[in-house]
């Protein structure tokens, strides 16, 4: 019987090839862009869930109330992690985890090997709640003293040529400090969000910088391993208020979040999570489910609009006794043929595109045979071939055979307008992922192009390392006397990275009740010159009137929230400390746009602390400038690889997963209005084929080639309108709810609705219209041989 059923199948495709191949590329298509999607999802929601405990992790958070809303942070007080681990029963381990550099991204080498590395810092328990494996070493006993280290397997082959038998080896870090290997853990999974190469205690960076100690500044995350059986909402309770009891601050409170939630759902807005990057597993499941829907839409629209041409084939089979469930099986039989080849095709699409959709996502993919992945492909299988056969096999079953012999079959009833309901359904999908791409294109063009408040351009920056670190002042008098460089300074952060954050600022008529959180950037002289940041009022820092470490600037949310209408010259006191009040910057948009701006201090820190150089180049030199620069530093500190980063590159890394959203979605919108213009297509040849004789008659009773265009494109045009008065609200809907994910995003115009109809009106013609000028030019003799 099966074997019957597939010679039938063979036999019909022969048969009406054009519509058979319009199928399978459409099928094909949308069921290789259902793939891609399904494997990015998979990996997605598998980043972070390789750890053994997983269940058991989390990564410790908290809401501090500030006036007016509450902002959450990922980081806490560096002595947080050992006092969960000593007062809390329920806590099995728990670590701070730094990941900042002394010195940017540290040198590691070995004799005359070399390499530059990530590190973090962090206790001695990050190998017992972390799953990274280690090959060699006692997860207990890796930090025994400050010149331990634990590297990772690749730099382990890279500095010693071999993973084992490298613990009790030493190596140096920064050229100088001699560092004992005391363990080798496995390479960093690449869907853990967590990268680094190596781990350093955190006793090194606790030392250097005591204000890690006090539980009024933010710096390390802190992840915890509760025991088995610990109830995470009585646990949350016991550590809502223990900053409180520590230091006094009422408007902070801690709770536990699962770690491995944290990559999917990180976005907070007032205290309470909102999305994060699940919002676009949603959304790509949803455009896969659009492009594979409107695929079948084309196969059902084909079959059901041939019906009428397989007429005599089913009075034959009912003649000769066929059943309905015969002829049903049948038809589906055939259509799980077509879908079968199809997904065979979409197998081999997928092997030939996945490595371009790796370098789009920044993923490392990869398409396996596995159980799992064949379970996958059977199911799609299995839905689609119901989805788009089922319908067809209905209706080619119920067929009458004396309706049929009479010629009065016209299809069942309303068959006709439940095809041109699946079109309409096809061009609504078609319009709102035209729409949504020219959104997420305008909002990246916004975020590339928006004025920040400081100049991004021309701006790079490297680490202090090695002699520079001895004397950064010196190096920085130095590089300001190479031709094209323009102005230089050092920070201890990236302005767009990583900020201290701090509570302990207190001004003249704070009120008991005012609870605020301000970042705080610790800057060298020539730091607000060097960034074009504008003052609003006041002076920058400058040598010229002496020592200026008790002075501060501020940006205008920062003067704003205290209240200070003459600031110039008033006294706060940070961390302990009276500064004076030199300057006031205008607002500016140091974090994501994600993001509103948050008060900022600017505090004159000692060279020790500025871990970063940066330098402004001039326009139109750049390359003649870095090569001069580059020169001078291996002259100037040997031994030491000269790596420099674009600020401006920094920025946009920022907006990496829009942009990839936005290539993405042009990508899938493209593949899904082809997928639809196909079954236009297939529509119009199928219409055109049943009205040759209409248009020899019209011909020969004098119609244009114009008039018979505009008759045939003008009932799919009406369709196309009607599918725009649904898809243009929707659009607006999803449009709207996706921007509000941006702090500053643009305002959606009218002209982006009207654009993306006409888009969708223009390419429905071209469809339409290249078939319908080609059967307006035939010669109505031959049209009217036909019978």
């Amino acid at each position: 019987m099966f074997k019957h059923y597939f010679l039938l199948g063979l036999r019909n495709i022969r048969k009406n090839k054009k519509s058979f191949f319009i199928n399978l590329i459409g099928l094909s298509t949308g069921l290789a862009c259902a793939l891609l999607i399904y494997l990015w999802v998979l990996d997605e929601l598998n980043f972070d869930k390789f750890n053994k405990n997983d269940s058991q992790i989390f990564l410790v958070m908290q809401n501090i109330q500030m006036t007016g809303e509450t902002s959450t942070l990922k980081v806490t007080p560096g002595p947080l992690a050992e006092a969960l681990a000593e007062e809390m029963p329920e806590v099995e381990y728990a670590i701070s985890v730094f990941e900042i550099h002394l010195q940017g991204k540290p040198n590691l080498s070995v004799d005359d090997k070399k390499i530059k590395a990530d590190c973090i810092f962090t206790g001695n328990d990050f190998f017992n709640i972390f799953s990274y494996g280690l090959i060699e070493g006692d997860p207990d006993q890796l930090f025994h003293d400050k010149n331990s280290i634990v590297i990772s397997e690749d730099v382990a082959l890279k500095l010693f040529d071999s993973k084992t038998n490298v613990t009790g080896k030493t190596l140096k870090y920064q050229h100088e400090e001699q560092k004992v290997v005391t363990g080798v853990f496995n390479a960093v999974p690449s869907n853990s969000s967590m990268q680094f190469d190596f781990v350093l205690p955190d006793k090194i960076l606790r030392e250097k910088y005591p204000s890690v100690e006090s539980w009024g500044n933010n710096q390390p995350s802190t992840y915890v391993l509760l025991r088995k059986g610990a109830d995470i909402t009585q646990f949350n309770d016991k550590i809502a208020g223990l900053i409180e009891r520590k230091c006094g601050q009422t408007n902070r409170s801690l709770f536990l979040k699962p770690y491995s939630d944290n990559y999917l759902y990180g976005t907070y807005k007032n205290g309470i999570q909102v999305g994060g990057r699940i919002e676009y597993i949603r959304l790509f499941s949803i455009i896969a489910a659009f492009i594979l829907v409107i695929a079948c839409i084309n196969f059902m629209n084909l079959s059901t609009a041939r019906a009428s041409g397989r007429g005599k084939e089913i009075v034959v089979k009912k003649a000769l006794g066929a059943e309905r469930k015969s002829l049903i099986f049948q038809y589906l039989a055939e259509s799980f043929l077509t879908v079968f080849l199809s997904v065979i095709v979409a197998i081999i699409l997928v092997g030939l595109f996945i490595p371009h959709f790796n370098e789009i996502t920044g993923k490392h993919i990869a398409f396996k045979v596995s159980a799992l992945h064949i379970i996958i492909l059977l199911v799609i299988t299995l839905i689609t071939g119901l989805i788009a056969g089922s319908y067809p096999a209905l209706l080619l079953s119920s067929l009458k055979p004396v309706a049929v012999l009479k010629g009065k079959f016209h299809g069942l009833k309303g068959e006709l307008w439940i095809r041109k309901g699946l079109v309409i359904f096809q061009f609504i999908l078609s319009a709102i992922l035209i729409v949504f791409v020219l959104v997420v294109f305008k909002q990246i063009e916004y975020i590339r192009d928006k004025e920040l408040g400081f100049d991004k351009e021309n701006i790079l920056y490297f680490d202090v390392e090695g002699k520079v670190a001895d004397n950064p002042d010196t190096f920085l008098s130095e590089i300001k006397n190479i031709p094209g460089i323009t102005d230089a300074t050092s920070t201890a952060f990236n302005i767009l990275g990583k900020h201290n954050i701090t509570g302990n600022v207190n001004w003249e008529a704070k009120n008991q009740g005012d609870k605020v959180d301000f970042h705080m950037q610790m800057v060298n002289y020539d730091y607000i010159e060097t960034l074009g940041i504008e003052l609003k009022e006041g002076r920058s820092f400058s040598g010229d009137f002496g020592s200026e470490v008790s002075k501060v600037i501020c940006n205008e949310t920062a003067v704003s929230i205290m209240g200070l209408k003459d600031p110039i010259g008033k006294v706060i006191n940070l961390s302990g400390e009276d500064k004076e009040i030199i300057g006031v910057t205008k607002d500016f948009h140091y974090e994501s746009l994600y993001n509103r701006i948050n008060p900022l201090l600017f505090v004159l820190a000692s060279p020790s602390r500025n871990l970063k150089i940066m330098a402004k180049l001039k326009y139109g030199a750049e390359k003649e400038t870095i090569n001069r620069l580059e020169d001078f530093y291996e002259q100037y500190n040997p031994g030491y690889v000269f790596e420099y980063r674009y600020l401006d590159e920094d920025y946009q890394t920022q907006y990496n997963s829009e942009r990839r959203l936005g290539v993405l979605s042009r990508y899938f919108a493209g593949l899904a209005i082809l997928i639809s213009c196909l079954g236009l297509f297939g529509m119009a040849a199928f219409s055109t084929e049943k009205r040759t004789r209409e248009i020899g008659i019209r011909k020969v009773f004098g119609s244009s080639a114009f008039r018979i265009v505009f008759l045939f494109t003008l009932d799919f045009t009406i369709l196309v309108l009607v599918s725009l008065l649904f898809a243009i609200p929707i659009s607006y809907l999803i449009s709207k709810n996706w921007l509000n994910d941006f702090v500053y995003s643009i305002q959606l115009e009218w002209w982006y609705f009207v654009v993306s109809g006409l888009i969708a009106l223009i390419l429905a013609w071209i469809t339409v219209g290249t078939l319908a000028i080609r059967i307006s030019n035939i010669d109505p003799a031959q049209c009217l041989k036909e019978e």
